[in-house]
């Protein structure tokens, strides 16, 4: 059945051949020499764009035939309809060196499934070049150049030229079987190194809700960008050096002298922390030592040296059972990580001729930028301009980052900005090259809409807000009667993957650049685009196969023989929307917001919920209860459904259990 390997093979090598030598043939007319202007010039240039078109097209055969033989991934629909109108608008207009091109999803189903909207932008660039034309025409011309192909069943022409675009129903059928012999798999993209910096608390401080979204936001996208295939570091930027450890080391040498021969008990690193620092504002001998202890430390005395390590040890305790519970995986490598690095730093900005002097400080003022970095203060310390100037080169050159991301709240985003802008001065990067870039979130209010914080104004611990979280799960749960079907362990299971989700998706379902409103009552409603809800639409998804008693080799051969049937308008518009996630995760990588695909799995479990109510998937005897009758292509549409889910909710990291 079809070509031999070798066949294929020849093919390729032929193609290769072909596009090798259009190559040439175009770049020998991209500059033709001793040529006035002629009819001959102008023969010259439209041959080159006719062979830039053939070569665009050999080009996209070659890669379509390599994702077909060696690739497992979902095809994204959009891309390879913007494919299709790219080829069609260059074989109409030859003449345009890049035209443009405007694919996107139809927002009503009475227009199609897509739209291409080129025709107007095409319009303007003609009537700049004085040919007399109009829209529709164009995307008449556009539409007759379309080439035969896989995906449109139909086009129209609607208002001033958009084309509306409607799918075959088979093509749909054909890709929801792939999706089910193959799983959900990523797109084709080359691989990448990203880092991403998430999290960050301080040391000796506890995790307050203020860390919240930056732990949450930032999992997710590395979450996001591993699916995808990319080599992920995620690092842990923790507050772990400078002047507040020297009052840490002074009180914690006052308060347990034989800390070096026996371990503190530092039960309440907070109240250690408020201790030492009330004692450095009012204690004037205090305040001398700890300044020598800090000396000290930076010499790395080694009794000092233990003492920080202790202190970070406690706290590191302490984020851990916050990373635990919301199931965070980090590498730590805080500020003291880049001490050493920071005075090369300093030394390079100063041979590039680029730091200045100013008043008794040592600046970088970026051309353009709004505020100046200070990289050495006036008695000779750095700062966290310079520390992050640090961590930034040696992400670039020595992790050879392709990415890199910050996740911190919006209130830093000017210091980021003049950091990248410093980094690109000096020419550490280009930005055409290397993405780095801030990925910043709003502040997390109480329902009264202020700042969140506890009833006596004190910032909210967040081992606190998770505990409270367990609590109200499981009170909700009981009052559910959940406690009398499901087994203690199935509700503990039930209790932690509600209350954690719910967190995580009441975060992650908001624009991150937007403040959002930290209201637990909402958060756990099983009504509306909640985690509560979303959990338990996909356990009576996952359901339904076990009441169809259908094993997972009988679902295995059922994807390989039953077409996966989209007749009824449910089952259609169900599969649409299945097959979306690809385009989903493309706006996702491009964009860096995550409420994206929570808005996307809103969508497809209530279209879900929709194609239940209008297809029966499962025939059941009225009086006996015993299944008279299983529809195999609607159980295998119930599967894919969960899959895309599930994957969904990997990447929000929210663990969905079988049983609720």
């Amino acid at each position: 059945m079809g070509d031999s390997v070798n066949e294929y093979t020849t093919r390729l090598q032929q193609q290769e051949q072909e596009i090798k030598s259009l190559s040439a043939e175009v770049d020998g007319l991209k500059n033709p020499q001793n040529l006035s202007p002629s009819p001959r010039l102008e023969q010259l240039r439209d041959e080159n764009a006719k062979l830039k078109y053939r070569l665009n097209v050999l080009k996209r055969s070659l890669q379509e035939e390599r994702t077909v033989h060696c690739g497992k991934s979902m095809t994204n629909i959009l891309h390879r309809l913007e494919e299709i109108f790219c080829e069609a608008i260059r074989a109409a207009y030859p003449e345009l060196e890049d035209p443009p091109l405007s694919v996107a999803s139809s927002q009503q189903p009475r227009f199609g499934e897509y739209q291409c909207n080129s025709a107007m932008a095409i319009a303007q660039i003609l009537k700049a070049k004085g040919v007399k034309t109009n829209p529709r025409e164009i995307a008449q011309t556009i539409v007759q150049n379309l080439s035969d192909n896989e995906v449109i069943l139909k086009t129209e022409i609607a208002g001033p030229g958009f084309i509306n675009v409607y799918l075959k129903r088979p093509f749909v059928s054909k890709l929801m079987s792939n999706l089910l012999l193959n799983g959900v798999q990523p797109p084709p993209l080359s691989k990448k190194r990203v880092v991403v910096d998430f999290s960050s608390p301080n040391i000796a401080k506890e995790m307050h809700v203020g860390h919240l979204r930056s732990t949450i936001i930032g999992e997710s996208m590395s979450r996001l960008f591993e699916f995808l295939g990319y080599d992920v570091l995620r690092l842990n930027h923790v507050g772990d050096w400078g002047t507040q450890f020297g009052m840490l080391i002074a009180h914690l040498q006052d308060k347990f002298p034989d800390y070096l021969t026996s371990c503190p008990p530092i039960g309440d690193l907070q109240a250690f922390y408020k201790e030492s620092k009330k004692r450095f504002d009012e204690e004037e001998d205090f305040k001398k030592r700890a300044y020598k202890c800090v000396v000290r430390l930076q010499s790395k005395e080694p009794e000092f040296i233990k003492a920080w390590n202790l202190i970070c040890d406690v706290s590191r305790k302490e984020f851990q059972k916050v990373y635990n519970c919301l199931d965070i995986t980090l590498i730590e490598r805080g500020e003291s990580y880049y001490q050493e690095m920071m005075t090369k730093v300093v030394k390079e900005f100063d041979e590039r001729g680029l730091s200045e002097m100013d008043e008794g400080r040592k600046i970088v003022f970026v051309p353009g930028q709004p505020i100046p970095l200070t990289i050495v203060k006036s008695d000779g310390g750095y700062t966290y301009d310079t520390s992050d100037l640090a961590a930034l080169r040696q992400r670039i050159f020595d992790e050879k980052a392709d990415m890199i991301i910050y996740v911190t709240d919006s209130g830093q985003g000017t210091h980021f900005q003049v950091v990248f802008a410093a980094a690109q001065l000096i020419g550490w990067y280009d930005p055409q090259v290397t993405r780095v870039e801030h990925a910043g979130f709003g502040v997390v209010l109480g329902e009264d809409k202020k700042k969140f914080k506890t009833r006596s104004g004190d910032t909210v611990r967040l081992m606190d807000l998770l505990d409270e979280g367990l609590k109200r799960c499981m009170d909700k749960l009981k009052e559910k009667e959940r406690d009398k079907v499901l087994t203690p362990e199935e509700l503990t299971k039930a209790q932690r993957s509600v209350a954690f989700g719910c967190i995580k998706y009441a975060d992650l379902s908001h624009n991150r650049s937007n403040d959002y409103v930290f209201a637990f009552d909402k958060m756990l409603d099983d009504r509306g685009n909640t985690a509560a809800y979303l959990l338990y639409a996909f356990t009576r998804i996952r359901s339904i196969v076990r009441l169809a008693n259908i094993d997972e080799a009988a679902l295995k051969k059922a994807a390989e023989t039953t077409e996966v049937l989209v007749e009824h308008e449910a089952e259609w518009e169900l599969g649409k929307v299945i097959l979306r996630f690809p385009e989903i995760m493309q706006k996702i990588l491009d964009s860096l917001m995550l409420h994206t695909l929570c808005d996307y799995l809103y969508e497809l479990a209530t279209t879900f919920t929709d194609f239940y109510d209008s297809c029966y998937c499962v025939e059941k005897d009225r009086q006996t209860g015993k299944v008279v009758k299983v529809n195999m292509s609607r159980i295998l549409l119930c599967e894919a459904t969960a899959a895309i889910m599930a994957k969904c909710f990997d990447i929000l990291g929210i663990n969905p259990v079988a049983r609720m």
